[in-house]
């Protein structure tokens, strides 16, 4: 029927109103539940000044039982079951449908669900919840069984050994637990004050004070010194550098890496492939040491540059054990016109405890990894001048008059660093490298710094008393590069051989190629011995007396092992250790000559190898690792 329309006879109308909609002055508006509908009856014969109240009808499950009264007429909703009801109101018959329940697997959750329902869904979606609460509160060794058992081993290797690679170290416990905090979490990209994402008001707090020490780190005003600590690296410093002061195709120089330079200042192998982007992108030119002292060639140096004619001139090097002549660089620099770069990334630490000559007197701009000898966490940092203009004066740097001239560089490197190279800067670096710059200007830095120098210079002597051969005759800082080619690693019958039959054949170039792979070799299996014997370092090249490079030489490094408490002696027992690795790696050659498929497996049980890594093992582990518990 149409409950629209009044029956004819009646005189009443029978309409359907919302609880929203209920008069103003019925009692029944504030017991209306939001799920209801009440009824309105309108009789034109009733008195217009008392109209007869709505009648609520409550059409879902309640858990009480709902009655209400008008007229006599009583609806109890709770007694209804789930077939239709036929009720009758004011003569007329009228028939209600029951609202259903939602199927169980229909994941509804609107106001329509019944409290059963209601706890069903409660449940599953804690449930849910809970799930992600288990996945992500996870041990390492529980998330993950596979990846921690290795990341254990490493563990063990690392205390169990004996670190003497140059560009490695260990860090704090304070640092470490800052690379694994939660500040990872957040993106970061721009500069403080000025980030593309909002929360970023404490990670602002914290670049800022990353900034501060290390400006205070190396003594720098922040009037004359800007810094940038969101390079990934120091190659990434590097780039960054050359992308915001250079156009595709300018020129730079740097020593060249056979001769102890980085490669990220300019890379070409024997058969002129660009190996680095330095070289892809710019023009790159090296300039190198001299083969008979090993230091580096300043005159020819300049006379490159003046030739060549460098937008940036690099100071600095990944295997150079002496000190840089920073005053003579600042004047090629000035004479050809480039701006001076110096990477001391191998030496920062001793720089910042004034244990090195210091290149920021003299320079424009200087870059540096944050780990090896600053033993901070991995990644880069540039220093960059800013304010008022310096006079090149005599080799020195000093304040023009005119304020007005000013260095352009902040804008530039800051630019490139962000956006034009990287992403979001990774925050627990920063905040990692913050603790580290805090720890470097201390008193007991310096202290540790001393202590890497006299322990390399310990291991230096140490080696030259057995006759060994170390480029430049010794060290000015924390490595020292060993010379490996009159070691009898090399096997000198194989040389009187090969150069008998170079002289019968006149091939000289042949000669001079086979002593290459020869010295390669060398080093090589003595690496590998090394390494067996839980002594790890590295492979570099050797200018021999005739210009020639071999990779024929070895890179050792002090300030791991001094991280972990260890002092001179100690580095001179380390020295008889290297010794006899030696003595093995020259007795397996003998045994397997030159096949090095044949050596490495040779390696394998060899008892002399066995009872030197048992020493080693024994030696080492009286020392602690930083950060490690236990």
């Amino acid at each position: 029927m149409d409950l629209t329309q009044p029956p004819m006879n009646s005189g009443m109308s029978l309409g359907f109103l919302s609880h929203i909609s209920s008069p103003k002055n019925s009692n029944w508006s504030s017991k209306i539940a939001d799920d209801s509908i009440a009824f309105q009856i309108d009789s034109r014969a009733g008195d217009p000044l008392n109209p007869l109240p709505s009648i609520p009808l409550q059409l879902m499950d309640q858990q009480t039982e709902n009655h209400h009264y008008n007229h006599g007429v009583k609806v109890n909703l709770n007694e209804i079951e789930e077939k239709d009801v036929e009720l009758q109101l004011l003569g007329h018959h009228m028939t209600f449908k029951r609202k259903r329940e939602p199927d169980s697997g229909s994941g509804s959750s609107s106001s329509s669900c019944s409290s059963k329902g209601s706890r069903v869904c409660s449940n599953e979606m804690e449930s849910r919840r809970n799930a992600v609460r288990v996945w992500g509160n996870q041990s390492l060794q529980n998330a993950d069984p596979d990846i921690f058992e290795i990341m254990e081993k490493e563990k063990q290797r690392q205390y169990k050994g004996i670190e003497l690679i140059a560009s490695e170290n260990f860090v704090c416990k304070a640092v470490l637990e800052a690379l694994g905090s939660h500040v990872t979490n957040k993106y970061s990209e721009g500069m403080p004050g000025a980030r593309y994402y909002g929360g970023n008001q404490y990670i602002d707090e914290i670049e800022n004070l990353c900034c501060e020490r290390a400006l205070a780190a190396f003594g720098l005003d922040s009037e004359s010194w800007g810094v940038n600590v969101q390079p990934y690296s120091c190659t990434s410093a590097n780039f960054a550098v050359y992308t915001g002061l250079l156009l595709p195709g300018d020129r730079i120089m740097g020593l060249d890496t056979p001769s102890g330079g980085n490669t990220s200042h300019g890379c070409y192998l024997p058969n002129g492939r660009k190996v680095s982007g330095a070289s892809i992108f710019f023009e790159s030119l090296p300039y190198k040491v001299n083969p008979q002292t090993g230091y580096v060639d300043y005159d020819k140096l300049e006379e490159k540059a003046l030739d060549f004619r460098p937008k940036i001139l690099i100071c600095g090097g990944s295997s150079y054990p002496r000190e840089w002549d920073y005053v003579r660089f600042r004047q090629i620099a000035d004479k050809c016109g480039a701006v001076l770069l110096c990477d001391m990334a191998q030496i920062s630490g001793l720089i910042a405890a004034k244990e090195c000559a210091s290149p920021f007197e003299y320079c424009d701009i200087v870059t540096s990894t944050t780990h090896k000898s600053l033993r901070g966490p991995r990644g880069g940092i540039i220093f960059y001048r800013k304010g008022p203009k310096l006079r090149k004066r005599g080799g020195m740097l000093s304040y023009q008059g005119d304020a007005t001239d000013k260095y352009d560089y902040e804008e530039k490197i800051n630019f490139a660093v962000f956006p034009a190279l990287q992403g979001g800067p990774h925050n627990n670096h920063i905040a990692a490298l913050a603790i580290a710059l805090k720890q470097v200007a201390t008193p007991e830095y310096k202290t540790y710094m001393q202590q890497v120098k006299k322990n390399a210079q310990a291991l230096a002597s140490a080696l030259l008393k057995r006759n060994c051969r170390l480029v430049t005759g010794g060290t000015d800082n924390h490595m020292l590069l060993w010379d490996l080619r009159n070691s009898g690693l090399t096997g000198m019958q194989f040389f009187y051989n090969l150069l008998y039959f170079s002289i019968l054949s006149d091939n000289y170039v042949y000669f001079m190629w086979m002593c290459a792979m020869n010295y390669a070799y060398a080093s090589k299996t003595f690496e590998k011995v090394c390494e067996c014997c839980h002594i790890t370092l590295n492979k570099v090249t050797i200018f021999d007396d005739n210009g020639n490079i071999t990779p024929g030489g070895v890179r050792i490094g002090t300030p791991a092992m001094t991280s972990r408490g260890c002092i001179e002696s100690d580095f001179e027992l380390m020295a008889e250790f290297l010794l006899r690795a030696a003595q093995i790696a020259s007795s397996m050659q003998k045994e397997h000559g030159k096949s090095l498929k044949s050596f490495l497996q040779g390696l394998e049980n060899n008892k002399d190898i066995v009872e030197l890594r048992t020493r080693v093992e024994c030696f080492a582990t009286q020392f602690a690792m930083p950060g490690f518990d236990g």
